[in-house]
This record gives C-alpha cells, structure tokens and sequence, in this order.
C-alpha cells in the first residue's frame, strides 16, 4: 500500500521518529509540497496524509485517494464535500494538544501581565545594579486573583484553559452554543456573548471557524470590552478582525493582546498586528511541544491502521 506525507516537517522535524508509518506500507515523505507539486507527489498512493497542504476535488479526481488523514484537529485545508461524495475516508487528530495549547494560553497572559522578558533584559543592561531601591518595575504589573475571564468556545481545550483561570483565583465567564450545566460551579458559569465582553478582563478564544464565529473580535465587539481587557488567540486568526484589533491596542481602547494565529500564516509583513502596541505574537506553536507531537504522531498512526482494518475512526467526512 502507497502512503505520501505531504508537508511532514511541521509534525516532525526530525525530534520523532516516521517507524511506525513505514511498517503500514510503502511511505514517502516530504516535509513541504508547493500547491504545484501535489498531484505528482500524491501518484497512485491510497493513502495520504497532510496538515497545511490542500486537498481539492480536482486533486481527488487526478489521482487514487482513498483515505486522507489531517495531521491537525482542524480539517478545512480538504474539501470535505467533495471527499464525501467521492467516498474517501477523511480523518484528523482530535484532543491532542489540548494541554499544551491551555498552557500556551497563560504563557502570554502572564508575559503581559508581568512583562517577564522586558525586566530580565532590563537586568542584563545593568538597570538593577544600578538602581537606587532594592527592586524596580518599568510596566504596569498585574494579579490575575479575582479577576474575570471570558472564554468564547467552551469544549476540551475552553475547560482546561478554565480549569487553569480557576486555579490562580479567577471567575469564568463561558459562552457556548451548546452547555453543559453540569460544568458550571460557583467561579464558572455560562452566559452570552454582551454580558462576557463588558465584564470580562481577560477574554480568550476557544471556538471553531464558522461563518458565525468569522470577526467575532471586531469593532463592535471591541466596543463592549471594558479599557482594561486583555484579548488572547490561541484559536484561529479569522476570529479576529486583525484591522480592527491593531486599531483598538494603538488608540488604547483595550490594554493589550497575545495571539499564536493570524489570518493568513505564516505572517504578511502587512499585517496590522506587526506594528501594534502592548501584543505579543507567538508562529502558531501552540500546538507544539513534543509531548503534544508525539501524541499527534500516535493518534495518526492509530487512524490509518483502523482504516486499514476496515473500521475507521476519527472520521470527519461522514
């Protein structure tokens, strides 16, 4: 059996190990494809796995696909549609970086809340040897206790980003679509949309990209939003109107915000968000610690030998 992976370096730039797929059948691996290169890449192989790199109905027409398998939670880089009609099995990797993307999360509230990169270079500059007082500080500093978080998207990932608000001493505001009451308690509890923009201090984003989740951040939003919030993306960059975010951080109508995502990826030059102030802009690494890769690397192994058994799991394309 004929296995390509498309753009492999993302998962593994060589910290894992392939092992595992070679034993399933006849492997290629590429670390990048260029949009021209997939239908020469993808040959006559049956099975094929991608993270970044697009699968469109023409590239199914063109060549044997039979089962494809997303190296990531999100799947819109294929045309499920068109995978579905054709038959072709389609799956990704759910609830594999779920930790590592909540911890993501605080590593940028705690950047700006505390500003820890600014004073350990201020300190290598000689600023506290030669400061007049036992300490100094050259950024507002801020304590999360007591404070409220807002989290738009309330499944794996929004529970454990809680779980973690929770344990330095805040209270959760949650919006979901769907709720489970079961999760709420005295310091979390659901509500709407209003009511989390003008009460939250923190508000962080958890929820997939759909039409009606596109620019949730956007001027109106924004204009909910107490001065003082802080906004974090650790989602996916359309969330985000990025125009208007850059605007509300240079004019002071929110403090500050930390993304890990942007629209278009890797970065323009032209995006907004360069030349904003108080953000801190992560390459989309969330995702990946290698504890988190290793567990990506096995549940994508795991999904193409149940396809090969004939029982697949993590199907999307149902």
């Amino acid at each position: 059996m004929n296995i390509v992976v498309l753009d492999g370096y993302g998962l593994n730039p060589g910290d894992l190990s392939w092992e595992r797929l070679h034993k399933l059948g006849n492997a290629k691996i590429y670390d990048r494809t260029s949009k021209e290169e997939i239908i020469d890449r993808i040959g006559d192989a049956e099975i094929v796995l991608t993270n970044k790199t697009p699968i469109s109905a023409e590239t199914m027409d063109k060549t044997n696909i039979k089962y494809i398998g997303v190296l990531a939670t999100g799947y819109n880089v294929v045309d499920i549609e068109a995978a579905k009609e054709r038959g072709i099995i389609v799956t990704n990797v759910p609830a594999y970086s779920t930790a590592s993307v909540a911890q993501m999360v605080f590593a940028h509230i705690l950047e700006i809340c505390h500003h820890v990169a600014h004073h350990d270079k201020s300190v290598k500059e000689g600023k506290w040897q030669n400061c007049p007082d036992f300490c100094y500080w050259e950024k507002p500093l801020i304590e999360l206790d007591g404070k409220v978080m807002g989290i738009i998207g309330y499944g794996r990932i929004g529970q454990a980003v809680s779980k973690v608000a929770q344990a330095f001493g805040m209270k959760v505001l949650a919006y979901s679509p769907r709720r489970k009451k079961e999760l709420e308690n005295e310091n979390m509890r659901y509500v709407e949309l209003d009511e989390l923009f003008a009460q939250s201090d923190i508000i962080s984003l958890h929820a997939p990209l759909f039409e009606s989740t596109r620019n949730i951040i956007n001027k109106e939003s924004i204009s909910k939003m107490k001065k003082s919030v802080i906004i974090i993306n650790t989602s996916r960059g359309p969330l985000v109107n990025e125009q208007d975010l850059a605007d509300a951080l240079n004019s002071g109508r929110i403090y500050a915000a930390g993304v890990d995502v942007v629209s278009e990826e890797p970065i323009k030059a032209d995006n907004p968000l360069l030349n904003a102030k108080n953000i801190f802009i992560t390459p989309h690494i969330a995702w990946a610690p290698k504890e988190a890769r290793v567990r990506l690397m096995n549940i994508a192994m795991e999904n193409i030998e149940a396809y090969i058994k004939g029982n697949p799991m993590n199907v999307v394309s149902k």
